[in-house]
């Protein structure tokens, strides 16, 4: 059986794997579904409509799947949080469900939050992302696998953050920053992540070699993102890394209201070295 502790309020609607541990004063609604090795700390707090994976673990005074913080929503709104496997939600993490009806905000598994850090309604968080203390992601905002986001930094709603992308403690972007860079201040660019690349054991050598010459290509070629764009498709020989880039580089270009927010400015200085 789970392990509850007696002060803990848990709705008997709830699914809960046996192995799970809930610890005292945490609240557990209705709808919910907790899946095995979940440990959930002293007040914890997990709302309806929110299901766990199996192995997270939630510290205390997490709130999980709160109503999203729109002056518009209906409380009553069918609308989810779902979250995979492994994840770590340190003290006051907040993470809303999402907004509109049978749509769901969504973490993959092995990100980390840490203390006070926040995902608003609909948006996504990929696999391995870190969140530092007091990091904000807003609504409808995605960022990608792996990605890694200092102390205070702030994502816009309807922004992207690529893979492997990394931050400066309080920057904050509303244009979309593409994948492997570093990205500091308001909305600039300042150079490759390549210390990151360089330690993600699946980018070779010549991954590295084709993404500098993708990001020369948006960044330092003066092409607009399209004409950067139409250039990276005559390299038919780039590698899966490198591929990615440049289609994250086709959404942005292809994107629409209102997600036509372009892409971080390159900082004065800035290295892709």
């Amino acid at each position: 059986m789970p392990k509850i502790h007696p002060t803990a309020a848990v709705d008997p609607r709830a699914r809960i794997a046996e192995d799970v541990e809930i610890g005292p004063g945490c609240v557990v609604e209705g709808d919910v579904e907790i899946g095995t090795g979940t440990i959930l700390r002293p007040h914890a707090v997990i709302r309806r409509y929110t299901s766990l994976g199996e192995g997270n673990f939630v510290d205390s005074g997490a709130v999980l799947g709160g109503d999203p913080q729109d002056l518009k929503f209906d409380p009553a709104t069918v609308a989810y949080l779902r979250i995979g496997d492994g994840n770590t939600f340190r003290e006051g993490v907040t993470i809303s469900r999402a907004s509109k009806k049978g749509q769901a905000t969504v973490v993959g598994s092995k990100t980390y939050w840490m203390a006070t850090s926040h995902a608003g309604h609909d948006a996504r968080i990929d696999d391995g992302a870190i969140l530092v203390n007091g990091a904000l992601v807003a609504g409808h905002a995605h960022v990608g696998p792996r990605a890694f986001l200092s102390g205070h930094v702030v994502v816009h709603q309807f922004t992207w953050i690529g893979e492997g992308v990394m931050s400066q403690g309080h920057a904050g972007t509303s244009t979309h920053m593409p994948p492997f860079v570093l990205f500091a201040g308001i909305n600039r660019v300042a150079g490759l992540n390549i210390v990151g690349l360089r330690r993600t054991p699946e980018v070779t050598p010549e991954d590295r070699r084709q993404i500098q010459e993708a990001f020369r290509l948006t960044y330092r070629a003066g092409f607009s993102a399209a004409e950067a764009l139409a250039r990276m498709d005559q390299c038919s020989d780039w590698g899966a890394p490198a591929s990615r880039y440049r289609e994250f580089i086709r959404r942005v270009v292809a994107a629409e209201k209102p997600y036509n927010r372009g892409l971080g400015r390159l900082r004065k200085g800035g290295s892709d070295d």
